[in-house]
């Protein structure tokens, strides 16, 4: 785990900061933005000539979709932008849930090495 925490008090309020955060969360996508270029193949067309890369830029989107491979062309402009603030949220969606499993199952071990006083008690009665 990243940080460490020394009581279960701590893994609580963060696992209640980790919760919050991920409400927040905005539009989010999987998946790698690439820039491409193309060269068209015409001779005198200035991509024909040495050290231009060529056509373009257009971008890809490409993910795993039930193990498949995905690629969606995204339009140059706005949309561009928009789909690389999505996919930081899904970057940032994923370091939170990571997180959040993590402290999730630290407070879990701790309720194993320490049961609630509530439990004892029950115990003890036979209940």
């Amino acid at each position: 785990m990243n940080a460490t925490y020394d009581n279960s008090k701590q893994l609580a309020a963060r696992r209640q900061a980790l919760k919050a955060a991920l409400s927040e969360l905005g539009d989010l996508r999987p998946g790698q933005l690439t820039a491409r270029f193309r060269k068209c193949g015409k001779p005198n067309c200035h991509c024909a000539t040495a050290g231009d890369p060529g056509h373009g830029p257009s971008f890809s989107l490409t993910r795993v979709v039930a193990g498949k491979t995905v690629t969606r062309i995204i339009p140059a402009g706005p949309a561009v932008a928009q789909t690389q603030a999505q996919l930081e949220e899904y970057r940032r969606f994923r370091a939170l849930s990571h997180e959040l499993v993590e402290v999730s199952e630290a407070l879990c071990e701790a309720s194993l090495k320490h049961p609630p006083a509530a439990a004892d008690a029950a115990q003890k009665k036979g209940s």
